[in-house]
């Protein structure tokens, strides 16, 4: 199939850095590759992909200095995929709706993936506006704003089989990583390491919008206890030794998260979870095999002793049967697969109609 990929350009594909959106669409993108599709992405000009790149800008918007708006560039963008749309079986988009009103006539040809969260109250009015835009959400929970959109699959994220490596032995140590934002609770994290003993280490970053939080709550308290240690951000050759290493990763959340990469790299090392049961953590971990989901701080205190007692093996086996990126690209296939049959199917119709006219 000829396939069309059209990714944000905040970050590249894979990112350097943080990225979940971005990491995603590389994923897909290199797996579709590697089972013979056509693929072109669009995406930032410093992207690296077996596909056809067009390079939408230089380079990754966030790591530009001199951009101080990303949205011409995701506009210019959508100009040369239009101009270009006749040329795909598919249209796969991840910039949430922006693309919306140029793509209308030919929506039976596109699939959005929804990558963020629903919940905000001003999203309904776009999304009733455009109610025949064929959407995939990343997990059932992040659905429930929306319920009434056009959902056509729940497609789950997945990794590189081989991108992370199993560690057997954990070097005793608890981990975060993601975004220090209070919803991200990292707050907790360290309440946690603070009552089990043990080390925690963070590596995150911290966004301009989330400053005044590491300023005035998080640095302080990794000030005032020692055992924790912030790393910031990291890489992907880094988060494989960072996460294999750990003993738990604490995702300790307070918001719907739509999906949680970050915890499906942890189960690739054989890494456990304990996560508070927001947004779509329980339909990602399983309770007891691949980590604990836990209500309160006692029970994640508790949760962290618990872990020394699971397989960590049979945790990376969970990982290899649900979320690896070769099961995303098929289950994506699938919907490519079955908007395809539907379109031909209303060429044919609409062939018939002509023909009995004339």
């Amino acid at each position: 199939m000829k396939i069309a990929q059209i990714a944000p350009l905040m970050e590249s594909c894979p990112p350097k850095l943080y990225g979940g959106t971005e990491r995603v669409v590389s994923y897909l993108t290199e797996e579709l590759v590697r089972m013979g599709h056509d693929v072109t992405l669009f995406a930032s000009g410093d992207s690296i992909t077996g596909a056809e790149l067009v390079g939408c800008s230089a380079a990754a918007l966030r790591l530009n200095p001199a951009v101080r708006d990303p949205l011409p560039y995701h506009i210019a963008m959508l100009a040369e995929v239009r101009r270009r749309a006749d040329e795909f079986d598919v249209l796969h988009f991840h910039i949430d709706f922006l693309h919306f009103p140029l793509v209308q006539t030919f929506a039976q040809r596109t699939l959005t993936t929804l990558h963020g969260r629903l919940d905000l109250p001003d999203l309904a009015a776009c999304y009733g506006a455009f109610p025949d835009m064929p959407l995939v959400s990343i997990s059932d929970d992040q659905r429930r704003p929306l319920p009434a959109a056009h959902w056509v699959a729940t497609v789950p994220h997945g990794l590189p089989h081989d991108l992370l490596s199993f560690r057997a032995q954990p070097a005793g140590y608890l981990a975060f990583l993601g975004r220090i934002s209070p919803e991200k609770r990292p707050d907790r994290a360290i309440e946690i390491a603070a009552r089990s003993g043990m080390p925690l280490r963070i590596a995150a970053k911290v966004d301009n919008v989330d400053r005044g939080y590491w300023d005035d709550v998080i640095a302080p308290m990794i000030k005032a206890n020692p055992n924790v240690e912030f790393i910031g951000e990291i890489d992907d050759r880094q988060k494989a030794d960072f996460l294999g290493r750990a003993s738990a990763l604490l995702f300790p959340i307070d918001w719907p998260e739509p999906f949680g990469i970050v915890m499906i790299e942890a189960m690739a090392c054989g890494t456990p979870v304990i996560a508070y049961p927001r947004g779509s953590v329980v339909e990602i971990l399983e309770d007891g095999v691949t980590g604990f989901v836990v209500d309160t701080l006692d029970a994640a205190v508790d949760a962290v002793r618990k872990c020394e007692a699971l397989n960590r093996a049979a945790v990376r086996r969970r990982f290899e049967e649900r979320f690896t990126a070769a099961r995303m690209a098929q289950d994506y296939l699938a919907i490519y697969r079955r908007m395809r049959r539907h379109d031909d199917a209303a060429h044919e119709t609409r062939d018939a109609k002509i023909s009995v006219a004339a």
